[in-house]
């Protein structure tokens, strides 16, 4: 990649690629970096859709997982306990936002407090105390969400190495004494991954990838709306809108996926351009969240938007098709109780936020820094009124 061009996605990703998109009057416009985009919104929707471009495997678990039935039985797996799961997060959520300093470093702040209310979901209480001890390290070092500096994702690496390392030991454990009904995520991944087809350390594998797909998105998007919840709304006063319409406007207007890719089963022509089988197509879900024909003005956040029953476009901010995440609504309710749970009797104000987002595996926010405070019964009062 030329430096121009990593300079370019360092500042400013997302206003990068609109540029890109904008200077191109292809509808699958080829990429500086290697691979191509498909900028047109109808035919994203036809990439993402159609059952002819998702066949085979994700290109999400590579060949970690690749056949396609038993990466949509780990998904079903995953997903029902992440729903039963919800309750016990919910119980959690209160002490662990009451436990928040008054000021607070984000992101991190925010992936403390997912991984706090998921942390029973990821790895039952019983589990041993040294592999839940180095998850929470790894929720908390870099593992989870990939840190932002070379040094910080050098320290990370030793602390995956570690994690591996217990959680295949922890897989062996498993797997000599079976249970029924999944009791966490590990279980869950365990529950398709047969002895015989699966050696231990590819199951902790899984299990790592499997945790960061929830960890990353998730509060990435926490992050998002708490930022630009702050930054549209600066007055001493409650938030004006829904917190179900921040989160939508928030993963709308920043979505975390960078790109959702397909391969191509065969040769095919695309906009005017003829692909070979095998081909990488992407789709930018922040072009789609953006384009002025579908969305009524898709640059600005409007949370209110969601209260209207027009102006709306492509929305994919967990994918769309058979690929789109298995977790989606899942994912949006504890968002949305998280955000709930941050502004309940408080007020959030930020400092240093800037809306421009940081690549890691997807869009992410820059570091800022949250002031939340306890909100006095006379201005919920006044709130309310």
């Amino acid at each position: 990649m030329r430096l121009g061009v990593r300079v370019r996605l360092r500042q400013d990703p997302l206003a990068y690629i609109e540029e890109l998109s904008r200077g191109s009057t292809a509808e699958v416009m080829r990429l500086p970096w290697g691979g191509w985009c498909v900028r047109d919104t109808e035919l994203a929707q036809v990439l993402l859709r159609d059952p002819e471009f998702n066949v085979g495997g994700s290109v999400f678990f590579g060949a970690l997982l690749p056949d396609r039935g038993a990466q949509v039985e780990v998904g079903r797996a995953v997903r029902g306990l992440l729903r039963e799961g919800v309750p016990s997060c919910r119980a959690v959520l209160g002490e662990a936002v009451a436990g928040l300093p008054v000021v607070s470093r984000w992101p991190g702040a925010g992936t403390r407090l997912v991984y706090r209310c998921l942390a029973d979901v990821l790895l039952h209480p019983g589990a041993p105390e040294g592999v839940r001890g180095l998850l929470r390290q790894a929720a908390h070092e870099g593992v989870a969400v990939r840190a932002p500096y070379a040094w910080q994702r050098a320290r990370a690496e030793v602390v995956r190495a570690r994690l591996v390392g217990a959680l295949a030991e922890e897989v062996r454990r498993r797997r000599r004494r079976p249970v029924g009904e999944p009791r966490d995520l590990l279980d869950a991944v365990l529950t398709v991954c047969p002895r015989a087809e699966m050696a231990d350390r590819a199951v902790a594998d899984l299990y790592l990838m499997m945790f960061r797909a929830i960890m990353s998105p998730v509060s990435s998007s926490l992050a998002w709306s708490v930022l630009l919840g702050c930054l549209h709304h600066t007055r001493a006063a409650p938030w004006p809108w829904p917190v179900d319409h921040v989160v939508r406007e928030a993963v709308r207007h920043r979505p975390v996926p960078w790109m959702l890719g397909r391969t191509l089963p065969r040769a095919v022509e695309l906009g005017g351009t003829v692909f070979e089988a095998g081909e990488l197509l992407s789709v930018c879900p922040y072009l789609l969240h953006h384009d002025g024909r579908h969305w009524d003005a898709p640059d600005v956040f409007r949370p209110e938007r969601w209260a209207e029953s027009g102006g709306h476009g492509p929305y994919v901010p967990f994918g769309m098709g058979p690929f789109s995440c298995a977790g989606a609504a899942v994912a949006h309710t504890l968002l949305t109780e998280s955000l709930a749970a941050l502004t309940d009797q408080a007020f959030l104000t930020v400092a240093g936020g800037d809306a421009r987002a940081v690549m890691s595996e997807g869009n992410a926010p820059r570091p800022f820094v949250l002031h939340r405070t306890p909100d006095p019964p006379s201005a919920r009062q006044l709130g309310r009124r």
